[in-house]
């Protein structure tokens, strides 16, 4: 990171309050102890910012600004977090107190060592707001609402929604880390209803990343996303009862990639098969997949969502190979489970704030390109559906179980799309699935910036993704 950057977080987060790396040795320190394994405090300052406009009218806006710290003593599986709202000396070495009480460890001094870690910058650090104005926000959501109606008279509501916030970290460790980011994050949302004949339907489009407010102004973005929220509306006012029943299936590029997030991903996060409590533990080099498929996880690329160039730990991102030509071949590490399972941290240590503890989350997912063309695929059908965008779905990661809802599919019949069709689900599991898939286009595309993650109550952005993919003989059910 650029160091007059650095200097302005250290400014930021430590001399404003008083604090100091010195101060935070001393606290880290206080926290250590002989039975630890690992201890680390992670400083947090945050802003979030949205405006909300429904019927051309600004029916709510929020401002929050927030920083606290939290400190985290691990010694073997166990885990003491204790976390303050205020950045201040007193706070922190109470924090630090309480963390190390819950484990029950007598204190040790902590290595005094620093060392930074390298990591490429995968994002301005910026803060997004200072490119527009919140009139000028405002201004977008009515452009969004005006540039809909007059796209279709059909169309009884508009409701848009722009977010931002920055969000700046600093992370000491016992491990010698100290890391500093600061993480830009917006989002654009839509969502139209359309009535015709007395039947109403709604579409919802969305995008966004790491990037400037000001981006957003392009017409290419944000027309393009009011154009896919009214043709996803318009489409289901014409779909029929979707059939029901075993049947291939082609899942379309891009969002549809949610599927292998959820029924997939999650399985690899490695506090799942440390626990024994994944489909996929004790498979660590078998073929669990198609040879067609490759997954990775890549926290690394430029400005997208999910991306960061350090995780929550101070590791910088990485592309993690997680499945190779059907062969599982790793798992996504925070530094506990690294540490526990004898392997090396992959950058996947997450945490919602810093009152959460770190787990073992995904970044960007996708499912890597083959050689078919999305024509191809289609043609391939006899009979079946082709599902192109995803309402969301439920997992259980043990068995690997899942239920999603799709918000735009298509009946397919001899290699031709026929009609559109609503209220299909898919139903199976995420390990039966993988080993189904039996084509897997050149058309790779992750979502356009609306995935956000949930797990032991946290929520974190995301990026998914995959090329069109062909599953055979899935169980569709219908209305």
């Amino acid at each position: 990171m650029d160091r007059n950057l650095e200097k302005k977080l250290y400014q930021h987060l430590l001399t404003n309050n008083g604090l100091s790396l010195e101060i935070l040795q001393k606290v880290l320190a206080s926290a250590h102890a002989p039975g630890a394994d690992f201890t680390d405090i992670y400083l947090e300052s945050s802003y979030f910012e949205s405006w909300s406009l429904e019927d051309g009218l600004v029916k709510n806006g929020s401002f929050d600004l927030g920083q606290g710290a939290g400190i985290r003593v691990n010694t073997g599986e166990q885990t003491g977090l204790a976390y303050c709202d205020v950045l201040t000396e007193p706070g922190l070495f109470l924090a630090a107190h309480h963390a190390k009480q819950i484990i029950q460890i007598p204190t040790l001094k902590s290595p005094s060592k620093i060392s930074h870690p390298h990591a490429k910058s995968r994002y301005p650090a910026i803060d997004p707001r200072l490119s527009l104005t919140s009139q000028d926000q405002v201004n977008l959501l009515k452009a969004v609402d005006q540039y809909a109606r007059s796209k279709d008279p059909r169309i009884t509501q508009v409701l848009a929604t722009l977010a931002s916030s920055q969000t700046q970290i600093l992370i000491l460790a016992s491990d010698d880390t100290l890391a500093v980011d600061n993480r830009p994050l917006v989002r654009l949302s839509v969502t139209v209803i359309l009535e015709s004949n007395g039947q109403r339907e709604q579409g919802f489009a969305g995008g966004g990343g790491r990037h400037a407010l000001a981006q957003l102004l392009e017409p290419n973005t944000w027309q393009t996303l009011v154009n896919q929220a009214i043709h996803g509306a318009d489409v289901n006012l014409q779909a029929r009862s979707a059939p029901a029943g075993v049947m291939d299936v082609v899942l379309g590029s891009g969002w549809p990639g949610v599927l292998i997030h959820e029924a997939v991903g999650h399985g690899l996060e490695a506090d799942f098969n440390r626990k024994m409590s994944s489909a996929f533990s004790h498979k660590m080099g078998q073929v669990i997949a198609s040879p067609l498929c490759s997954i990775v996880d890549d926290g690394t690329l430029a400005n997208l969502r999910g991306s960061l160039t350090l995780d929550d730990e101070g590791t910088p991102t990485h592309c993690t190979s997680l499945i190779e030509k059907g062969v599982l071949v790793g798992y996504l590490h925070d530094k506990l489970s690294a540490r526990l399972m004898g392997q090396a941290p992959t950058g996947n240590g997450r945490r919602e704030s810093y009152a959460h503890k770190v787990l073992p989350r995904m970044t960007n997912t996708y499912l890597q390109p083959g050689e078919h063309t999305p024509e191809e695929i289609i043609a391939s059908i006899d009979k079946g559906l082709y599902a192109v965008n995803f309402n969301g779905g439920q997992v259980d990661i043990t068995s690997g179980k899942f239920v999603f809802a799709t918000s735009e599919a298509y009946f397919v019949e001899r290699g031709k799309i026929q009609y559109p069709v609503k209220g299909a689900t898919l139903i199976g599991d995420g390990p039966s699935a993988l080993m189904r898939v039996s084509m897997v286009g050149n058309d790779l595309r992750l979502d356009p910036g609306i995935g956000v993650c949930g797990k032991e109550g946290q929520s974190l952005p995301v990026g998914v993704g995959q090329p069109t993919i062909r599953i055979n003989q899935m169980v569709v059910g219908g209305v």
